[in-house]
């Protein structure tokens, strides 16, 4: 019987729960640093006067880190491990966000948060890839968009912070971003006993160690072991400018410049958003308090976002639960453009909130699956990469846009972008639905 035969043949276990647990942890740290920057991006326009541009730039200093983070740890992942890069990625993200807790200036804060950034992208792009491969094809999907559904948690436990600590001291913002940190040298800790993929073992030549690690599997959930056979398969690593050109290849173009511009677009529109949310309620007339308020119901929203999209993931396919919710987030910013009371603006916020945020659940389950193993972690790391682009762009692009053509003029923007998404991915995009990851890559 084969690794992956053996891999789909698993129950659901209390394996899988601890694998979803340091998975989502993980993601909940991604999600917290990068949504704590929108509440201390006020306190920090005040204390250093900074301009709309300035205060873009700083916004995009930790996007420019999560593109580098994510194209280095998708390459990494593929030729040595994806282990260790999870571990290394961690432990840069808490350094990064302690150091940017103690700047004392601007240009060193931009510079913190890049270095933070590295980390998080390079851990965001690492643990779908990661985790999806211990998964069978019966409930991968809603494993994953559970797991991405972590994300919602960072964002509810930022805006709590932000509301708490922000507007409470001249140094809360510091309280707020020292906070981010300090619970992932725990997470580091747990992570510890967290084996390597046997999937990327396989495909590594290394068949004998995917065999005990997957015999421990086994054993812990009472599955017996069956004897050893070696497994005709050559090592699939390649040279890392191998693995672009094979993402570029006739076999994997069509799917690679699908994900790119899904990501792009859900990326940009995401970060838009919720990067400025706080700072443009404030500019419509919103007090700093009401502000942070309304910011803590709409980022609440992204938990039944994430998760009943995890479940249509199982249920109706990656593919239509992607398309569905970008066509509703798109209805929403839409929403967003027009309303003009406050009742209007929470309402809306809160269903994009919601459709964005279950966008995200169904991507992170789909673009692991539609690359082969060798390939797995650098086309979801150049994804999400691509992705991050729009990160960069769109605080600074907010900010230049929004002095002149307002609140209307940012969603009106965000609506369209969320368009061409859909459009791409339902065009473009091949189905998954229960289909194993061996399936999906001999269908190349």
């Amino acid at each position: 019987m084969s690794i992956a035969d053996r891999l789909e043949r698993l129950p659901f276990s209390g394996f899988h729960c601890r694998l979803l647990f340091l998975g989502g942890a993980g993601y909940c740290f991604d999600g917290l640093d990068g949504a704590i920057l929108a509440f201390v991006m006020p306190a920090l326009q005040h204390l250093w006067g900074l301009s709309m541009t300035q205060l873009g730039l700083l916004g995009s200093g930790a996007f420019f880190g999560y593109f580098i983070g994510a194209l280095s740890a998708g390459l990494v992942a593929d030729r040595w491990g994806r282990r260790s890069v999870m571990m290394w990625a961690l432990a840069c993200y808490c350094v990064g966000s302690l150091i940017s807790a103690l700047c004392t200036n601007w240009h060193g804060f931009v510079l913190s948060r890049v270095l933070a950034g590295v980390g998080t992208g390079a851990e965001s792009a690492i643990i779908a890839p990661y985790l999806s491969e211990f998964v069978p094809r019966r409930y991968r999907g809603a494993f994953t968009g559970a797991l991405a559904g972590f994300f919602s948690f960072g964002f509810v436990g930022a805006s709590l912070l932000g509301y708490a600590l922000v507007p409470g001291s001249e140094n809360g913002w510091r309280w707020a971003l020292g906070l981010t940190a300090c619970p992932v040298v725990m997470l580091l800790w747990w992570r510890r006993s967290l084996p390597e993929s046997p999937r990327w073992l396989v495909g590594s030549g290394q068949g004998e160690a995917a065999h005990r690690v997957l015999c421990g599997i086994e054993k812990s959930m009472g599955v017996a072991s069956p004897v050893y056979e070696a497994e005709v398969a050559l090592s699939t690593q390649m040279p890392m400018r191998g693995q672009f050109l094979r993402l570029m290849g006739a076999e994997l173009r069509r799917v690679t410049v699908m994900s790119w511009v899904l990501w792009l677009s859900v990326t940009f529109s995401y970060y838009a958003f919720f990067s400025w949310l706080p700072t443009l309620l404030i500019a419509r007339g919103f007090t700093i308090t009401h502000s942070f308020g309304f910011s803590i119901a709409i980022c609440v929203a992204q938990i039944p976002g994430y998760f009943s999209a995890g479940f249509c993931n199982e249920y109706f396919g990656r593919k239509a639960t992607v398309v569905t919710y970008l066509a509703a987030a798109m209805l929403s910013a839409v929403a967003m453009e027009f309303v003009s009371t406050s009742g209007g603006v929470l309402a809306a916020g809160i269903l994009l909130s919601f459709f964005m945020n279950g966008t995200f659940a169904g991507v992170y389950a789909y673009t692991p699956e539609i690359f082969p193993t060798a390939l797995r972690a650098t086309g979801m790391g150049t994804a999400s990469a691509i992705g991050r682009i729009g990160a960069i762009a769109a605080p600074l692009l907010i900010g230049a846009l929004y002095p002149s053509s307002g609140f209307a003029g940012v969603f009106g923007m965000t609506a369209l972008i969320l368009l061409a998404g859909a459009l791409c991915i339902l065009l473009l995009g091949p189905s998954t639905v229960n289909r194993s990851l061996e399936e999906i890559e001999d269908a190349y």
